[in-house]
């Protein structure tokens, strides 16, 4: 019998905002404080803040000279100079207190000093180079407002107008509750190389405390909790007893052993439950004794993506501070600025929801282009690696390539000597990166193999390609390729070395794979990689001449975009075999047949010679580490 459900599901980013807003608005009357002036920098004024002295509290000059009446002085100039006795004048510093019986004070360039006297060249009107007794601030006038953040500024003028306390909302005290039997404590992990399968690292806490860190929040993070309802249940009574805002890792799903939504059931009033969002869309929110439970999804990227719509926000409104969702959410990540791109390659969103994307970008040709690189709510590496980040709305569908994108950049990328290269994928490539960076460039690599990388050349989408291509008729590698797609353009060719294709296979070979047609007559399931690879080319050449046809081999329409993804494969015990480079399988340890070693080009549009991230690429290539690196990895040989 189903259970009747009396909360939202599947909210709307607004309308979950729209909920937590209506439900906690109130609640943020608790934190107001009166707190030291040093320790309320970055909090909210709760009242209008009024000077209880005046600044400066005495007459003082404004200038290095002489305190003088000014009635001394009329008539002076240079041709008639006037003089002042001793006891008429006072040498004064700048910011001296003025002495009663001066008005005035004369700089010192518009005077001189003889003997005792001073020599006056201009006449003075009284107050002149005087800063007035609370020229500043007057005491009793309001120097801050209500809802205003008080920042470093404001610290200093409390103090010089005598305040020793503001009133402000404190900052919410936070407990974040993660659970999951497969969690492994950070100390374990660590001490362990090797993991059961199923088990992942409790770094969520991590992240949670850093981003926290970065918003001037602390972090208390309780014991990793086993999947037991009761257990959750205690932890979460004891939490919202002792803290402002209760974080629950996990359990959000509707699995088996996700049971915080019960829990959170029982203890009080669910707000919503899902948010119409990719990743985070498991959410959950609460309210229990009058206080926010916000239960995060379990994968890294949907934390975030929860952390920066709804837990910075809550954190906002409990502090005072208004604002739109989505502006928030920028302030979140620290959005450096908006930047109006073009998608570089077309991109499928979910019908009727928000999609979060990490985006990288780069300049090529006058257009910004941004890409989204990895997607998945347990994928850190992106989030990491990105420029920035895109919210799509609900209604994008089908963004085709060229459709216009906001980015919101969290990095400060240099595009103007960012280099893009788009071609055939090899680690030996990604490892330019840091020697270009070291030469004051940036470049950024988009495995999309040989032929859409001279596609992309031939578009203007890149800088830089790279290819292997092989022609079965001449047995050439990429001169009837690059003349194709030139199109009469200039394009530069740069050998960059030889490298051996082969056979991947498990540590031992454990099917007796020793030659190319194996891979068609043994019980083999191959990974494949994409159409337009320079190795899927060659796999197709060569079963063409062993005479097989695709359909012999399992596994052909198993597609892999890298070397290492591929290997990878052949690791993890999903295929038994890979076509890659020998650098790929020694990097896992595994075994390696070779096949054939080709040469691996550079293709460079002539007119970015002379762009700064080329120009560093081309200087790297001679360096010195970065060979040592290649060498090392194996497979590889140098042109002569």
């Amino acid at each position: 019998m189903a259970v009747a459900v009396n909360y939202p599901e599947h909210v709307t980013l607004d309308e979950a905002w729209g909920l937590l807003r209506r439900a906690f608005g109130e609640y943020a009357g608790r934190f107001a404080a009166k707190m030291e002036i040093s320790a309320a920098l970055g909090h909210i004024l709760t009242e209008d803040v009024t000077a209880a002295r005046n600044v400066p509290h005495y007459a003082a000059s404004a200038v290095d000279g002489y305190a003088l009446s000014a009635g001394d002085t009329a008539g002076s100039s240079f041709a008639t100079p006037v003089r002042i006795k001793k006891d008429k004048w006072q040498w004064m510093n700048t910011g001296a207190a003025l002495p009663d019986w001066a008005d005035s004070v004369l700089m010192v360039e518009d005077s001189s000093l003889e003997g005792e006297e001073v020599v006056v060249y201009k006449s003075l009107t009284p107050s002149e180079n005087v800063r007035p007794l609370g020229e500043d601030v007057m005491a009793g006038q309001i120097i801050a407002r209500e809802g205003e953040e008080v920042s470093p500024a404001l610290v200093s003028l409390f103090l010089c107008t005598g305040l020793e306390d503001v009133p402000v909302r404190r900052r919410a005290r936070i407990l974040f509750i993660p659970t999951g039997d497969e969690i492994i404590p950070r100390e374990e992990w660590l001490a362990c190389e090797t993991q059961r399968s199923g088990t992942a690292a409790e770094s969520n806490s991590l992240f949670i405390a850093a981003s926290f860190k970065k918003w001037g929040y602390g972090l208390d993070v309780a014991p990793i909790l086993p999947d037991v309802p009761q257990i959750l249940k205690e932890y979460v009574q004891k939490g919202v007893e002792d803290y402002d805002v209760v974080l629950v890792g996990a359990g959000s799903a509707k699995g088996e052993r996700d049971h915080t939504i019960e829990v959170l059931s029982e203890l009080g009033e669910v707000l919503f439950r899902g948010v119409r969002m990719k990743p985070g869309r498991p959410a959950i929110a609460a309210k229990i004794k009058g206080k926010p439970v916000i239960c995060l999804p379990g994968f890294p990227m949907s934390t975030a993506v929860a952390l920066w719509s709804l837990v910075y926000p809550l954190l906002r409104l409990l502090a005072g501070a208004g604002g739109e969702t989505r502006e928030l959410a920028r302030e979140a990540l620290a959005v450096k600025k908006i930047m109006p791109t073009k998608l570089l390659v077309q991109h499928s969103s979910p019908a009727g929801i928000e999609e979060w994307l990490k985006m990288k970008t780069a300049l090529v040709g006058g257009t910004v282009y941004s890409w989204a690189l990895t997607s998945g709510a347990s994928v850190l590496w992106a989030l990491a690696e990105s420029d920035g980040v895109a919210l799509l709305p609900p209604s994008a569908l089908e963004c085709e390539r060229g459709t216009e994108v906001d980015v919101w950049m969290t990095r400060d990328a240099d595009l103007e000597r960012r280099a893009l290269f788009q071609g055939s994928d090899d680690p030996a490539v990604q490892l330019l990166v840091t020697p270009i960076r070291r030469r004051g460039a940036d470049f950024v690599c988009r495995a999309v193999g040989s032929m859409g990388g001279l596609a992309a050349l031939s578009r203007g989408e890149c800088h830089v390609a790279a290819a292997h291509l092989l022609d079965e008729k001449t047995g050439d590698y990429n001169d009837l390729f690059i003349e194709r797609f030139s199109k009469g353009q200039r394009w530069e060719r740069l050998l960059l070395f030889y490298r051996t294709q082969g056979i991947i296979v498990a540590r031992g070979n454990p099917k007796g794979i020793r030659r190319f047609r194996d891979l068609c007559t043994k019980d083999i399931v191959f990974s494949n990689r994409q159409p337009g690879a320079g190795t899927r080319v060659l796999f197709d050449c060569l079963l063409k001449q062993e005479g097989f046809c695709s359909e012999r081999i399992k596994g052909y329409s198993q597609i892999c975009t890298t070397h290492m993804e591929a290997a990878n494969r052949v690791f993890a015990g999903a295929a038994d075999a890979a076509l890659g480079i020998k650098s790929a399988a020694d990097a896992l340890g595994l075994d390696f047949i070779p096949i054939t070693e080709e040469p691996y080009e550079l293709v460079i549009l002539h007119e970015y010679l002379d762009h700064p991230g080329i120009a560093a690429l081309l200087d790297s290539l001679n360096d010195a580490g970065w060979r040592g690196k290649v060498e090392e990895m194996g497979g590889y040989r140098w042109p002569k």
